[in-house]
């Protein structure tokens, strides 16, 4: 392979294991965050939920715009947007700024993450683009494994502040060889960006997530949570009118005719709520609950991450072999029985009464995953 194929490779998969460890790495970190900022459990929340919505939100955007200004430019935007973030995150000297600052570094995330994959499908091609996607799949995959347990290793070795300003050195190597190596590319047919679809889905999406973590402090029936559920619903309707009207929406409709398309996406969706608010509140309970520091925490995430990280290949083999449903159903049956084993867990349980649950569900999202 080329010089430019190797450092566009080592950018793309850089790129994304920094923005999918800000995923895991802050679990860990937000006793120590709430210790030090005098946060609430709501604010300490928002450092993962205000990255992750607005990730998700922009995500779709991103990508169409990266698609018709050049995917190089939004993937050296977005990480320099990820980077300034990251630096602004740790020296933030309250929840508020950290917590907005985390927004705007998921903005930066969605623009690295829907770029990353294109620039590798333009560089390579046949039986090199398997290969590059191969190795872009095992550096993130090994991101989210070790997340947890480096982000404990940080916290008592330096403080919290340092999983995020680790972030700024990664950061301007990995921009500096997107500048210097990677080739610009995009859609040769010009299309108008879908403004009315990136706003509407990013605000029914901010509404929804709102009104979820609310909900439990303001009351399922009050007047806020049901018109902010009532909003979000009324914007992802008109969301869905306008994709429907569009000659070249952000998001064409008709993909979701496809009943395998379908399918992946509810499953894809069902392991996401159910998972990434387990790995949160183990965390917590780890260190609050049972007493152990940020690094033992890590360590005892370890059997589920490194299960996933052990599984997914086997499944990506399984899914080339046979239909996709079978990988899909063992995983959504094997993820129930995971949350089954967990559940009724107290301060009184040790840490083990965990084990059985966690190693079930790094195999169930292991085989979903692929």
């Amino acid at each position: 392979m080329s010089r430019e194929k190797w450092v566009t490779l080592i950018v793309a998969s850089a790129a994304t294991a920094i923005l999918l460890l800000d995923v895991t790495i802050v679990y860990v970190a937000l006793p120590s965050i709430r210790a030090d900022l005098g946060a609430s459990f709501n604010q300490a929340q928002w450092v993962i939920d205000a990255y992750t919505v607005v990730m998700a939100a922009t995500l779709l955007a991103c990508g169409s715009l990266a698609d018709r200004i050049g995917r190089r430019k939004i993937f050296a935007g977005g990480l320099i947007v990820f980077t300034t973030c990251s630096l602004v995150c740790g020296v933030a000297g309250s929840p508020l700024v950290l917590d907005l600052s985390r927004g705007v570094q998921g903005l930066g995330a969605a623009a690295m993450y829907a770029a990353s994959l294109a620039l590798l499908a333009n560089e390579f091609q046949g039986s090199q683009r398997g290969l590059a996607f191969g190795v872009w799949g095992a550096v993130t995959g090994a991101a989210l494994a070790v997340g947890p347990l480096i982000g404990g290793l940080v916290i008592d070795g330096l403080s919290w502040r340092w999983i995020f300003l680790i972030n700024v050195p990664i950061g301007l190597l990995t921009l500096l060889g997107t500048w210097a190596s990677v080739r610009e590319s995009k859609e040769p047919k010009e299309s108008r960006f879908d403004l009315a679809g990136t706003v509407l889905f990013a605000a029914s999406t901010f509404l929804l997530v709102l009104a979820l973590i609310r909900g439990n402090d303001d009351g399922w029936g009050s007047t806020f949570i049901v018109a902010t559920f009532l909003v979000a619903a009324g914007l992802a309707a008109a969301f869905i009118t306008v994709e429907l009207r569009r000659s070249e929406p952000m998001l064409p409709l008709g993909f979701f005719r496809s009943k395998p398309f379908t399918g992946t996406a509810i499953v894809s969706f069902a392991q996401s709520i159910a998972i990434y608010p387990l790995l949160l509140f183990l965390a917590i309970y780890l260190q609050e609950g049972l007493g152990f520091g940020p690094t033992e925490a890590g360590l005892r995430l370890l059997p589920m991450t490194v299960t996933i990280f052990l599984v997914a290949p086997f499944a990506g083999r399984l899914t080339s072999r046979t239909t996709i449903r079978l990988p899909l159903a063992s995983g959504l049956f094997l993820l129930a029985v995971s949350l089954l084993l967990i559940y009724g867990i107290d301060a009184e349980n040790g840490w083990t009464r965990l084990l059985p649950g966690m190693l079930v569900g790094g195999v169930s999202i292991g085989l979903i995953s692929p």
